[in-house]
C-alpha cells in the first residue's frame, strides 16, 4: 500500500513538474521593435510616422488606376516588422491586372464601391516588401514566342499580337 501510495505521489510530482514546463513555453521574445537603418544614429518619432497616405482619401477619384505603396522603400520603419500595404484607386471601368507577390500573400479589402464602378481599395501584405509581378506584362513583353503564347492560350496569333501591342510602353 505504502509502496503504491509513493509511486502515485511521485507520478503527481512528475505530472506537475512535466506541466510547469509546458507553461512556461512560448515564442522567444523579440530582441528588437525596430530595426535602425545603417548610419542613422538619431531616430525621432518622425522615423515612426508615415504621412503618404494623407490626401489618398479624398473626394474625386482619380481618373486612372493609382497605386500608393506603403512598404519598407517608402516607409524604412517597417523593416523587420513583416507588414505593408498599399491604396489601391480604381476610375470606373478600371480593372485590376492579373499580377501576384512573390514574397508575401494579399488580403484585399474594399473601402468604397466595388470592383465593378468606381472603388477605393486597400491591400495588406504579410512582407514588408511583398513585391509584384504582372502576369500581363511577365507573358507578353518578354519575348516568348508569340506563336507559343497563341498555343498555350488557345487563341490565334492575330489576337496575342493585338495583347503586345496593348502593353507595350507608351512614349
Amino acid at each position: 500500500m505504502a509502496s503504491t501510495l509513493l509511486n502515485y505521489f511521485l507520478c503527481l510530482l512528475l505530472a506537475i513538474f512535466a506541466a510547469s514546463w509546458m507553461v512556461q513555453a512560448s515564442d522567444p521574445d523579440i530582441t528588437s521593435d525596430f530595426i535602425v537603418p545603417p548610419n542613422s544614429n538619431n531616430i525621432t518619432g518622425n522615423f515612426f510616422t508615415f504621412t503618404g497616405l494623407r490626401s489618398v482619401f479624398g473626394p474625386q477619384t482619380p481618373p486612372s488606376f493609382k497605386v500608393t505603396k506603403v512598404s519598407m522603400a517608402e516607409f524604412p520603419a517597417l523593416n523587420g516588422q513583416s507588414v505593408s500595404l498599399a491604396v489601391l484607386q480604381f476610375p470606373a471601368g478600371g480593372v485590376n491586372p492579373p499580377h501576384t507577390h512573390p514574397r508575401s500573400a494579399e488580403l484585399l479589402f474594399v473601402v468604397e464601391g466595388s470592383l465593378e464602378v468606381p472603388a477605393t481599395a486597400v491591400s495588406a501584405f504579410g512582407s514588408a516588401n511583398a513585391g509584384t509581378v504582372s502576369v500581363p506584362t511577365n507573358l507578353f513583353t518578354t519575348g516568348i514566342d508569340d506563336g507559343i503564347l497563341a498555343k498555350s492560350f488557345k487563341t490565334d496569333l492575330a489576337t496575342i499580337q493585338k495583347i503586345t501591342a496593348g502593353l507595350a510602353p507608351k512614349a
